[in-house]
């Protein structure tokens, strides 16, 4: 199916102003590009393993919104200039204020991203999509299947490679795992795949949620052996307590080096004696500050490992 997109050219100041006076227009979503940077709460929320630079906010801003040929795309557009020129009346700033007119197809951004991963290896262990065969030469590897979906991890950046081999290096069987940002669960999955008993994850994102259940479904891992609970172990009690306390013998955190400063002293509450602390989705200037914070909460660094620009530590609880 075919679809009107508009696109309005305006300020990053005049942005919520127009978006909400889109909504009253009748239009039901829209989509907004622009340059400004996350904040430093954003940026707290987001427990991935890679935040790229931005370029430099030049303060413009698009708002696309989408019409079916078959409304009435006139009585919408004269609303939306209607709103525009209100909004203008009040000494906003709405910048070139210009609407340009395309066509756009359906697309499925939802699975539009599986062109792009295919499977792979981190040493001899193989992580490949559910939907590619094991070839005939890899019937002999460690065998891991993600499909991330909307959460982040498929496995193919650094940090994730990092950490799979320092859990590998020190893991023990019947190891109980606590993965903070578990994202699709690939750290969790490649843990309980190498001789972990447990492994429990967290992430903000509810999308994660589903993500790692699904993979611990495909990988044939049992519920009771792979738990995931949405919210933040920082703050939520509810999450502290359903993790539990001094229980972990393996904590993974592959997340952004300013989650690690705080997040450290908060997970060493949850290991136990002797239990191994993995670290990445550092970058290289960033080794300095998180190799401090994870001394100043007590624990002993047990090596640094390098992928490209990225960092892993990794450090024990004595």
């Amino acid at each position: 199916m075919k679809w009107n997109k508009y696109t309005l050219t305006t300020t990053t100041e005049a942005e919520d102003l127009i978006s909400s006076m889109m909504m009253e227009a009748g239009i039901e979503g829209i989509e907004i590009e622009d340059k400004v940077p996350l904040s430093e709460q954003d940026k707290s929320r987001m427990f991935v393993d890679i935040l790229p630079e931005g370029p430099e906010d030049d303060g413009v801003a698009r708002i696309s919104f989408y019409l079916e040929p078959e409304q009435d795309n006139g009585a919408i557009l004269a609303a939306v200039q209607e709103g525009l020129d209100e909004i203008r009346g009040y000494g906003i700033d709405v910048g070139a204020g210009t609407i340009e007119a395309s066509q756009t197809e359906d697309k499925d951004w939802i699975n539009n991203w599986k062109e792009y991963f295919h499977q792979f290896y981190v040493d001899d262990i193989l992580i490949k999509p559910s939907w590619e065969e094991v070839k005939p030469e890899d019937q002999d590897k460690l065998l891991i299947q993600i499909d991330p979906g909307t959460a982040f991890g498929t496995g193919m950046h650094e940090t994730t490679q990092l950490c799979i081999r320092q859990i590998r290096k020190y893991m023990e069987p019947g190891t109980q795992v606590l993965d903070v940002g578990t994202g699709s669960g690939i750290l969790s999955i490649a843990a309980l795949k190498l001789g972990a008993s447990y492994a429990f994850g967290t992430d903000l994102d509810p999308c994660a949620i589903s993500a790692a259940e699904e993979n611990r479904e495909v990988n044939g891992i049992l519920e009771e052996q792979f738990q995931v609970m949405v919210g933040n172990i920082m703050e939520d009690t509810a999450v502290k307590e359903a993790a539990g306390y001094g229980k972990y013998h393996m904590v993974v955190a592959n997340i952004l080096a300013e989650v690690l400063l705080p997040l450290t002293p908060v997970v060493v509450q949850h290991m136990k004696k002797g239990g191994i602390y993995i670290t990445s989705g550092i970058i290289e200037e960033k080794e300095a500050a998180v190799v401090n914070a994870i001394k100043s909460a007590g624990l002993h660094v047990l090596e640094v490992t390098r992928q490209g620009e990225w960092v892993s530590v990794t450090a024990r609880r004595d």
